[in-house]
């Protein structure tokens, strides 16, 4: 059972998502999908094991710092 196939559907209940997401994942290839009859189907153990990455910016990586120029562009007179 290592190789089970399951719909994009089932694989959105299965993680609580939307299908859009899972076609997200896919796209990235995040988790494997195949093609099978015209329909695309993932790995159940793909969508099981996956787990997400934290958004933001990466860590350690320094910011651009806002230039003078920058913060006037907000301010009225």
């Amino acid at each position: 059972m290592a190789d089970e196939l399951i719909t994009q559907s089932a694989a959105a209940r299965l993680r609580g998502v939307t299908l859009a997401a899972i076609n997200d994942l896919i796209r990235r290839g995040r988790i494997r999908s195949r093609e099978e009859y015209g329909k695309v189907l993932v790995y159940r153990a793909d969508v099981e094991d996956f787990v997400p990455v934290r958004a933001g910016w990466p860590k350690g990586k320094p910011r651009k710092q806002a230039t003078a120029t920058s913060k006037k562009r907000g301010s009225k007179k």
